[in-house]
């Protein structure tokens, strides 16, 4: 497949609504496409929702680690000084 864009000639590249996203299903002509996150296409409902869920997934997984770091780094911050510091009045005469 040969196509010319702008005066540029592609040869064989593929365009991004050829095939499914989630199972690289072909995408006919004359076949509907289900577009997620703007210009991701699927072959079906059920292929999109499961890349939905996978990327629900990611981000909790994401917000979970980054909120772990934040209690582990907020821990270290208030743990006491590993360091004996003596505290007093000194008096000099």
């Amino acid at each position: 497949m040969a196509s010319f864009y702008g005066g540029f000639r592609y040869h064989d590249e593929p365009h991004f609504l050829d095939a499914c996203s989630f199972c690289r299903k072909h995408l006919g002509l004359n076949s509907d496409i289900f577009m997620y996150r703007g210009n991701t296409p699927f072959c079906s409902k059920e292929c999109r929702q499961e890349e939905i869920e996978s990327d629900e997934a990611k981000e909790k997984s994401c917000k979970l680690s980054s909120s772990a770091r934040s209690i582990r780094k907020s821990e270290s911050n208030t743990s006491p000084p590993s360091e004996t510091v003596r505290t007093g009045t000194v008096v000099v005469a």
